[in-house]
């Protein structure tokens, strides 16, 4: 199986987006939004293999 690896030139442009808010997050703010991301991963990988077993 061949995976993409890389980003869509929309994720690109997400990603600048996502780094000009994240650089005037104090490290608090920074340590939060961390943690949320990696809870909406979590989930997400909860989805996808809910998903697998489905099919």
């Amino acid at each position: 199986m061949d995976l993409p690896l890389s980003l869509s030139m929309e994720q690109q442009f997400n990603l600048r987006l996502y780094e000009g808010q994240v650089k005037v997050l104090s490290q608090d703010q920074a340590q939060e939004f961390l943690l949320e991301v990696m809870r909406q991963l979590m989930i997400k990988d909860n989805v996808i293999r809910h998903l697998m077993k489905q099919g």
